[in-house]
Order: C-alpha cells, then structure tokens, then sequence
C-alpha cells in the first residue's frame, strides 16, 4: 500500500486525537501516535505508538525523526474547568516544555508542517462577561488578558509558532478550540468538560432526581462535535493561512439548556441543582467563523442534539455498567 503522508500525532492516546488517528488511517496515510499514556477505551490504529514524556527534548527528537512530513501536536496538560483553574503552574509548565521543544524538534528533523492546538481559553476576559456575549473573532485575543495559566501558555504557544514562522520559515497552522465532545472523552475523574461531565450525572440519576450544576446554569458556551472538530483539523492543515483559526461552532447554549437536551435524550425528568461556588469560568464564549469560511469555505456543521445523541448513550453504557459492577462487588 503507498501512504500519502507519514504523519505524528501527538496527545495521540488522548481524546482528539485518538480520533485523528483513526480518521488518517481511514485516509491511508501512516501514522505515528505519541503520548504519556495509551488512549483510555480502545486501541490506537496507529502503525506505531510510541509512550514518550514529551516535556524532555530528546523524547521530541525521538517522536520527529525518520521523515515525518507533518506534526498535530495535540498533546497537552488540560482539562475541564475544574481541572484549568486549580493547577495552574503545572499545566503552565507541562505545556510550555511540550510545545517549546516540540517546535524545535520538528524544524531540526525537517517536517514540513507543523499544527498547533490552542484555546478559546487564549480570549481577552473582559470580553466574555456576559452570556449573550458577543461571537469572539480571532482578533478579541488582544490586548491579551486570557484565562490564568492554561490561556496564557496557549496564547504564548501561538506566538512561538509565528516566531518560528517568521524566523525560520517553518511552516506553523493554529487552531483554537471552542469545547470538544464526543465518544471515547473523559467523562469522571475531574479532567472531563460540561457535556460529559453532564451526560455523566444524567445518566446516574433516578428520573425525577436532580443533578447538581456548576454556577446559576447561565453561563453559556458553543460546543463542537469531535467529527467536526476532526475534519477541521485536516482542512486547516491543509491550508495555506498561518494565523490563529477558531475551530467551534457559533451555536450558544446556557448549561441549563445543555442539562435539558441531555436529559431530554435520556428520557428523564431532571431537576438542577445550582452549585453557586462551583467554578464556572468566563460568563459567555462563542465562536466567530467568518475567518474560517473565508480561509476554508467550511465550517463545523453538527448540530449540538445530533452530537449529543451520540455521546450520550457511549457514557450511560460505560458509567451505569460501573455502577452495576461497584454494586455486584459490594
């Protein structure tokens, strides 16, 4: 078989891109997963997968070599908003030693593109305050004030890539993510976002129950299926636009309308119980796509009950097993 690309994927046991992987495999190219760990419910299709700490240098070499024509470098230290806005210096860190020696590793090994995943989190909070907030366009990230730790090592990250870009002439692509979901996500442990971690509640609670809510439920967000998020990824690759690029959609939803849609799907009766001192990070987010129409005549299309309707039931199956288990096990 002649592959197309040979391609490394880094964070490749995680959630994206564990479904990166699998979507260029599907498009014949060979593939090379790296992360610290092995993806989390199913085995890497990856024709190698490699467990490298990829904040040490040589393990960056060592990812790169052998004539890899592009890196997604996806790996990175993150979470759920929980998990963000309690461990700063070590995500701060751990991301800033990956994508600094990543960057390097690739230009000294020759690749010829090289994709970086940034974040909504990169936005000026002043201009998130409120929940009909306005779209953020690619410019709002300046003057910069982005989310403590994780936003500004992102947003530091980003400006890494137009240095090398313009000192070097290495081809760099950034992509900011706006909430990833879908199967095969973390969904418990304090690292998982607000629709598994939501899906998670729903499907542990009696019909009638009621499930507890960070926040008053106001807080509004857009989310993107990981289908869509993955398609993104490939396209923008292929581009020729080396600026920061929002990967999301522009469909805003409060918590409390995710809740329902959630429970909707799991045809329950659920009552929310507000968490007032629950973290619930910046008021509003929503993702502006004008830029990525014009740069790539696309934009992701699933809507937010459709990707729903998918992860739901992967996440029920999974956390109601567990519970049947624990209980058998009692």
């Amino acid at each position: 078989m002649n592959h197309q690309k040979r391609i490394l994927v880094t964070g490749a046991g995680g959630f994206i891109g564990h479904h990166l992987v699998k979507r260029l495999k599907a498009d014949r190219h060979w593939v090379r997963g790296a992360d610290i760990k092995y993806p989390d419910y199913e085995s890497s299709p990856a024709d190698q997968f490699e467990i490298l700490d990829l904040r040490k240098f040589e393990n960056c070499l060592l990812a790169t070599r052998g004539a890899v024509d592009e890196v997604y470098n996806l790996a990175a230290d993150m979470g759920g908003i929980g998990y963000i806005t309690a461990c700063h210096a070590d995500i701060s860190r751990n991301n800033i030693l990956i994508n600094a020696q990543m960057l390097e590793a690739a230009r000294q090994n020759a690749v010829q593109r090289f994709l970086f995943s940034s974040s909504a989190c990169v936005y000026n909070q002043a201009k998130q305050k409120e929940a009909e907030v306005k779209p953020l366009a690619e410019e709002d990230a300046y003057p910069a004030d982005p989310e403590p730790g994780y936003g500004w090592e992102k947003l530091f990250a980003e400006q890494l890539c137009h240095y090398y870009h313009w000192d070097y002439g290495f081809e760099t692509r950034i992509v900011r993510f706006h909430n990833v979901y879908g199967p095969l996500g973390t969904y418990e442990g304090g690292k998982e976002k607000a629709p598994a971690a939501l899906s998670r509640k729903v499907a542990l609670a009696e019909n009638g129950s009621e499930i507890e809510v960070w926040g008053d439920g106001e807080q509004t967000r857009s989310f993107m299926y990981v289908n869509d998020c993955v398609e993104g990824l490939i396209r923008i690759m292929a581009s020729q636009y080396h600026d920061a690029l929002n990967l999301g959609t522009e469909e805003l939803v409060t918590i409390n309308r995710l809740v329902d849609l959630v429970a909707g799907i799991a045809g329950k009766q659920i009552k929310k119980r507000h968490n007032l001192d629950g973290p619930q990070g910046v008021r509003g987010r929503n993702s502006e796509n004008t830029r990525l129409r014009q740069v790539l005549g696309w934009e992701p299309s699933i809507r937010l009950e459709q990707g729903l309707a998918m992860t739901y039931p992967w996440i029920a199956s999974r956390v109601v097993g567990q519970a049947a288990a624990e209980m058998a096990a009692d």
